[in-house]
């Protein structure tokens, strides 16, 4: 009987695990903003995580076997995480980050602004090299999207 205690104990705290994982992944998203490929990368990453290691708590305390009750406590570690925690962690946690992040920028800013103008100072040297560079990237990415594409039309 103990033994199913301490397991329904581990699976309570592995759903806590999990949604704080998750939270932080949306901590993150919110910090840093980004769309598509990068986020179904992430959530990706994040499901074989999580497949991963309760396979391994099932694995290790059932001997694989899946054991509902288990299941109920992981569900109910995530719902109390959810409800107590949780929420209040993302909007807080993620605002603070931000107003980091947004203070950071304007010092970078402000310490990169004599840099500008000496390239301006300079005939714009410096600027006109970057545009190239910027320029040049730009087109080789068109050039090897074009060439995928192609690539993928003829299979």
């Amino acid at each position: 009987m103990s033994e199913e205690n301490v397991f329904l104990l581990y699976a309570f705290a592995s759903g806590i695990l999990i949604t704080f994982v998750y939270d932080v992944l949306r901590i993150w998203r919110r910090v840093l903003p980004h769309k598509g490929l990068l986020v179904s990368l992430e959530d990706l990453a994040f499901w074989i995580f999580c497949a991963l290691y309760i396979f391994q708590l099932m694995h290790r305390e059932s001997n694989g076997s899946l054991r509902w009750f288990a299941v109920m406590g992981a569900l109910a570690g995530m719902l109390l995480y959810k409800k107590t925690v949780g929420r209040f962690l993302v909007h807080y946690l993620s605002m603070a980050l931000c107003r980091v992040r947004d203070l950071l920028c304007r010092v970078m800013g402000f310490c990169l602004r004599p840099v500008g103008k000496a390239g301006h100072a300079a005939g714009g040297a410096l600027g006109r090299l970057l545009k190239k560079a910027r320029s040049f990237c730009k087109n080789k990415l068109k050039y090897y999207g074009k060439l995928l594409k192609i690539k993928i039309r003829k299979q």
